[in-house]
């Protein structure tokens, strides 16, 4: 069980630098300009733009708090004694779908959108699964804690 939890943890890592380095949509404006940002290049030019809140907000909700319950499921993983995470680290899971979420509605609003049109690109797909590949490594060492009697 604990093999399979670091193993969709690995997978999980790999998915989630890919999918914030990865474009994550493709933009195409009057059939002329055509925009491919990542989740990096998002954040950067929401600071870039003066938009330093929306920046910081973005960046804490999807870079700094998903890196951080990866690292601290990484740790309860190869703790021996099987320690479990933070209890608040099961509130960010709710968080990380968050983001797919608004993905989703620009695609939506730009393809209703005469002047625009938008598709997904392998960095959302990566981002989405590294969301899934957490919560599964998240559960299987729950289930691995509650089996081995802790």
């Amino acid at each position: 069980m604990r093999r399979l939890a670091a193993l969709c943890l690995f997978a999980g890592t790999l998915s989630f630098a890919l999918g914030v380095s990865q474009p994550l949509l493709v933009f195409q404006k009057l059939w002329l300009l055509t925009d491919k940002p990542s989740l990096v290049d998002i954040v950067a030019g929401l600071w870039g733009e003066g938009e330093r809140l929306l920046a910081v907000i973005v960046g804490l909700f999807s870079l700094v708090l998903p890196a951080l319950k990866l690292a601290l499921l990484a740790i309860a993983a190869a703790d021996p004694d099987g320690a479990e995470p933070p209890s608040w680290i099961k509130a960010l899971a709710g968080w990380s779908m968050l983001d797919v979420l608004v993905a989703a509605l620009v695609v939506f609003a730009a393809k209703t959108s005469a002047l625009a049109e938008a598709s997904t690109l392998p960095g959302l797909w990566f981002f989405v699964l590294s969301v899934f590949l957490t919560a599964a490594a998240a559960a299987l060492l729950r289930k691995s804690r509650v089996q081995a009697g802790g």
